[in-house]
């Protein structure tokens, strides 16, 4: 159960923001003894990877406040935060008896050590939050002309934040948590379809009123003519 809570929550987080719940497992587990990682996922915790992960970041917090390079970065990251979940689950995963995810004999877990059915599971869930994100941005750029693209995305990563330490710290307020997200999520994707349904009906209307013999409002009356 714990560990399963914690990988919805660190996954969840990713979906959001790819570099975020990487570098707080790799803090926590290198400076603390409150995450000890699975043989396979300590790579995690080297100064190297914790420099890149660094440095990442940085760049992925500047670009998702650009009005436009958002959704261009939200593409790119179409790759990276689905991966990035599927990592996350899988490492806090290992640091408690996965029995309780798979099973020891269930056939999910490799020689080398890694059980992929957190891992896969990890993966789903980052995608869809991702999904949720990358439909809802643009509409809230167009809506707001831009302007509110920083603040989304430092509340965006705010939630990611929170929601790693969360799955780390606390595990069980997981389960108020992300019903909480997959609740904001689903209200994204019809804010989302909302808008096009009204663009694409008024496209139509306008292209349906400017037709032969009509006017951009309705057809001509006949008897209305210049004298």
């Amino acid at each position: 159960m714990v560990a399963t809570l914690t990988g919805l929550g660190l996954s969840s987080a990713a979906g959001l923001n790819a570099y975020i719940p990487l570098l707080v497992i790799g803090l926590i587990a290198r400076f603390t003894d409150l995450l000890p990682l699975g043989a396979s996922w300590q790579w995690l915790e080297h100064p190297v990877t914790l420099v890149t992960l660094g440095v990442l970041l940085v760049v992925e917090f500047a670009a998702d406040k650009v009005p436009a390079l958002d959704s261009v970065n939200d593409v790119i990251q179409t790759v990276v935060r689905p991966t990035s979940g599927g990592i996350t689950f899988g490492a806090g995963a290992s640091t408690v008896e996965l029995a309780e995810i798979t099973g020891a004999a269930s056939g999910a877990s490799a020689p080398d050590g890694v059980s992929w059915g957190p891992v896969v599971a990890g993966v789903v869930i980052a995608l869809l939050f991702h999904v949720a994100k990358a439909l809802a941005r643009p509409v809230v750029n167009t809506v707001t002309a831009g302007c509110a693209a920083p603040m989304v995305s430092l509340a965006e990563d705010v939630v990611s934040f929170t929601t790693s330490l969360a799955a780390v710290l606390l595990p069980v307020v997981i389960l108020v948590v992300f019903p909480l997200m997959v609740l904001g999520g689903v209200w994204a994707v019809r804010r989302g379809r909302r808008p096009r349904r009204w663009w694409r009906g008024h496209a139509e209307g306008g292209a349906g009123g400017t037709r032969a013999g009509e006017g951009p409002v309705g057809p001509r009356d006949p008897g209305d003519r210049v004298a």
